[in-house]
C-alpha cells in the first residue's frame, strides 16, 4: 500500500485517509491506484462493517493534483495521444462505483476543502461529517472541464437539479453550514471535533445490520432511477433477503428480552 493512502481496521471499522497533506491531498497517479485498490480490499473484507474516508492536513482533496495533469497533456502533444484523460475511466469511475456500490456503509468525514474530485468522491459516500472550517466546490468549470467522479449523478441527487446545474455552472466556495443547508453535509461540528465525531458515526454503523445497510444503499440507489412499481418489487425482494438474515433474528430476539441488539453484520 502507497503511503499517499493509509489504510486500517479495528473493530469492523476501515479507515482510510488520504495522505498527501502537503499537496491538499491533490490526487497523483499513485494515490489514486492505492485509494482505488484500498476500496476494493474493504469491500470484499469480511471483517469490515464499515468505511471511513477521510484525510490528513487542512484539506480533505483538492481533486486532480494539477501538476501531474500539465505534464501528462504536455507529453500527449508531444506524442500525438490523447491518454490524459484515460484517468477518468481507470481510476476516478473505479473509486466512485467502490464507495457507491460498497456493500456496507460509507462515511466521510471532511477535514476541509473537497474540491473537483475530491468533492465527487465526498458526494459519493453515504453519510457525510463536515468540519465548520471545511467547504465543497466543484471546481470543474473553473478549469474548462465537465464533471466526473460521479458529480453529474450524484450532486443532483443531493440538492436537486437546480441547484447541482448552479454550482457546476458558476464554481465557487460553499461553507460547511451552506452544505448543511442544501443537503450535502449530514451533520457539521467544531474543526476539533471533526476526527472524534466521523469516527463516533462511522463506528456506529459498523456495530449495526450490515446487511440490512447494503440493502438500504442498493434500494435507494435503485429507486433513484426507476419506477415506483419497479422500486417497489425492488423493496419486496431486499426485504425477504432481509429478513432471513441472521441479524434480523438477533434484532427480534433483543426487541422480546427488551435488550439492545448485538448485531453481527450478517
Amino acid at each position: 500500500m502507497a503511503d499517499t493512502v493509509l489504510y486500517e481496521v479495528t473493530d469492523g471499522l476501515a479507515t482510510i485517509t488520504l495522505n498527501r497533506p502537503d499537496a491538499m491531498n491533490a490526487l497523483n497517479t499513485e494515490t489514486k491506484i492505492a485509494l482505488r485498490d484500498v476500496l476494493r480490499q474493504a469491500a470484499d473484507d469480511a471483517a469490515v462493517r464499515a468505511v471511513l474516508l477521510t484525510a490528513a492536513g487542512r484539506a480533505f482533496c483538492v481533486g486532480q493534483d494539477l501538476k501531474e495533469h500539465v505534464a501528462s497533456l504536455a507529453a500527449d502533444r508531444e506524442h500525438g495521444t490523447r491518454s490524459t484523460m484515460d484517468t477518468v475511466r481507470d481510476h476516478y469511475n473505479p473509486i466512485v462505483t467502490a464507495i457507491t456500490r460498497m456493500p456496507k456503509p460509507v462515511v466521510a468525514g471532511v477535514n476541509g476543502v473537497a474540491a473537483g474530485a475530491g468533492a465527487g468522491f465526498a458526494f459519493a459516500a453515504d453519510y457525510r461529517v463536515v468540519a465548520d472550517s471545511a467547504a465543497f466546490n466543484t471546481s470543474f468549470a473553473g478549469v474548462a472541464l465537465t464533471a466526473d467522479s460521479g458529480v453529474s449523478w450524484t450532486l443532483p441527487r443531493l440538492v436537486g437539479h437546480g441547484r447541482a446545474a448552479d454550482l457546476l455552472l458558476f464554481p465557487r466556495n460553499v461553507s460547511a453550514q451552506e452544505a448543511y443547508e442544501l443537503g450535502i453535509a449530514n451533520r457539521v461540528v467544531p474543526a476539533a471535533e471533526l476526527a472524534a465525531a466521523a469516527t463516533e458515526v462511522a463506528r456506529r454503523l459498523a456495530e449495526g445490520p450490515t446487511a440490512a445497510y447494503a440493502a438500504i444503499k442498493e434500494s435507494l440507489a435503485h429507486g433513484a432511477g426507476h419506477t415506483l412499481e419497479e422500486t417497489l418489487a425492488k423493496e419486496e425482494e431486499l426485504q425477504r433477503a432481509a429478513a432471513t438474515a441472521e441479524d434480523h433474528g438477533i434484532a427480534v430476539a433483543a426487541f422480546l428480552a427488551k435488550e439492545k441488539p448485538r448485531f453481527v453484520g450478517r
